[in-house]
């Protein structure tokens, strides 16, 4: 089994990819996950593939992990930056956020975001 830190590289490269199938494999059938562009939850894998394919419709999102920790409650946070641009390549938004994950037995159950401050460049 991967360590957390080689897990998350993998999964955010696969989405950075948009290589869906890529990232189901380490999410449990029943995934829970947020709906960042339009708000709430969505759930289990044909949801978030709907959710992301949507996204990625209108914005094209690159996400990078830059640290990889555990909470001290069984979770582990991710800090992430991410960019956010239109389809023509314009930055629409260029921050700093932590993702929240559940894990268990190298699956990945659920995912929080967190927002943090804007990264100034």
């Amino acid at each position: 089994m991967p360590s957390k830190q080689e897990l998350i590289a993998t999964v955010y490269a696969a989405f950075n990819r948009r290589d869906i199938d890529a990232v189901f494999a380490h999410m449990a059938p029943d995934v829970d996950w947020p709906n960042g562009m339009e708000g709430g939850r969505v759930h289990g894998h044909d949801e978030v593939r709907a959710y992301w394919t949507r996204q990625w419709d209108v914005v094209n999102p690159n996400v990078e992990p830059m640290r990889v920790e555990d909470d001290g409650d069984g979770n582990t946070v991710v800090d992430v930056h991410q960019v956010v641009r239109d389809l023509s390549g314009n930055v629409l938004i260029n921050q700093m956020i932590q993702h929240i994950y559940t894990i268990r037995n190298g699956i990945i159950e659920r995912m929080e975001i967190r927002e943090l401050d804007s990264v100034r460049h």
